[in-house]
């Protein structure tokens, strides 16, 4: 399905969004979500959060805190429709009143536009807000980046990608620790994983995962001829020791004196790691420390993160169709994003849309992608809702 607008925002577009005639008739009390299970979770959420202990487990606590407001504002939504709606009565009995002069009736036809316009809104957040969410959205993010076809000019496109997300991390106030690398001879990126630490990485980067392919004139080619190479991103949300549990007769963990550039005494200690998962055959190797349990530490991070992935995906697969076509599988071998810089373009196949200032958006200006892409995912999830 394509998006036709540039630029999007994700408010904005919301607003260009027509809802099913099942799910929203406008201004119409009736036809407001229900939301009266709603308030039943509301009540309990508040009875645990009147416990004395509720504190005691962070992340149980954190979780239900954030529930209980998202619902809590559901709720005021619609106390705001009920008294918009006899706002609107009062101004409909305004209008529709014999005695009322001229100027009375233009200011109450006027507060009837403003009111419905005002439902309207207000029914779409309701809406918003009672769709269930990902409950990986809220995690930071390990993603992984590696050069595909192309050779050289691959690898320095993995560092294209690798800068551009850096920045616009660095825009959003997240935190950036590069977990491995394995360097090209021209100063690009083989592979890079990094981990993204800040509020809701992953509800804004879970949609980067496939191929990104780039058209481009290679520093490297004498005649001036486009070359197309392609790199694979993929977005994992970062696992906890309570997500994944992980026998340690499960791994093969063996040790080796790191290489490559890195300073003074990289090479003299046996400082990088390599972990094996014997059941899945999954291996992390990692370098970048001098120090061996640092580099442990972080190869267990980008495993958990992916035995994580691999279990949400084989549940996902029970479902497979399910808004497949909207922004797609999410798979790693998918093409999702060509960059095309003679053109100074970038188009993503998966809703159809092109923007351009593609320097922009390797700068890290990648907001309005990222808009449009919620918004599909949105318009699916209203539809399963409807």
């Amino acid at each position: 399905m394509a998006i036709g607008m540039v630029n999007v925002t994700f408010d904005r577009a919301l607003k260009c969004f027509v809802f099913p005639k099942k799910t929203l008739v406008p201004f119409a009390m009736k036809n407001t979500p229900d939301i009266a299970k709603f308030r039943t979770r509301y009540k309990v959420l508040q009875e645990q959060m009147g416990r004395p202990d509720f504190y005691s487990d962070r992340r149980t606590s954190s979780t239900i805190s954030r529930e209980y407001q998202k619902i809590g504002t559901l709720i005021t939504k619609e106390e705001r429709i009920r008294k918009a709606l006899a706002d609107l009565e009062s101004a409909k009995a305004m209008l529709n009143d014999p005695s009322s002069d001229e100027e009375l009736k233009t200011l109450a036809k006027q507060e009837m536009e403003n009111l419905q316009s005002a439902v309207e809104q207000l029914q779409r957040d309701m809406l918003m807000l009672m769709i269930p969410p990902d409950p990986s959205d809220s995690r930071n993010t390990v993603i992984e980046i590696r050069a595909g076809t192309g050779g050289e000019e691959a690898s320095l496109f993995a560092g294209d990608l690798y800068r551009m997300y850096a920045k616009f991390a660095e825009s959003r106030g997240w935190k950036i620790e590069v977990m491995a690398t394995s360097t090209s001879d021209t100063g690009g990126f083989k592979e890079i994983i990094f981990l993204i630490s800040g509020e809701d990485v992953y509800k804004f980067l879970k949609f980067e995962s496939g191929v990104h392919r780039v058209q481009r004139v290679p520093a490297t080619e004498a005649n001036g001829r486009i070359h197309t190479s392609a790199a694979t991103v993929a977005v994992l949300p970062e696992a906890e020791e309570v997500d994944i549990t992980i026998a340690p007769e499960d791994l093969e963990i063996s040790v080796c004196r790191a290489s490559g550039p890195g300073g003074q005494g990289v090479n003299t200690t046996d400082s990088a790691v390599q972990i094996v998962h014997k059941p899945t055959g999954m291996a992390v190797y990692c370098a970048d420390e001098r120090s061996q349990q640092k580099n442990k530490v972080k190869a267990m991070k980008v495993l958990r993160s992916r035995l994580l992935q691999k279990k949400e995906e084989e549940e996902r697969a029970k479902y497979a169709q399910t808004r497949k076509d909207q922004v797609g599988s999410g798979d790693r071998s998918e093409r999702i994003r060509t960059y095309n810089f003679p053109q100074g373009r970038v188009t993503d196949h998966r809703i159809g849309l092109t923007l351009y200032g593609l320097n922009q958006v390797m700068d890290g200006h990648i907001d309005a992608l990222i808009d449009a892409l919620q918004l599909a995912d949105f318009e699916a999830k209203i539809k399963d809702l409807a």
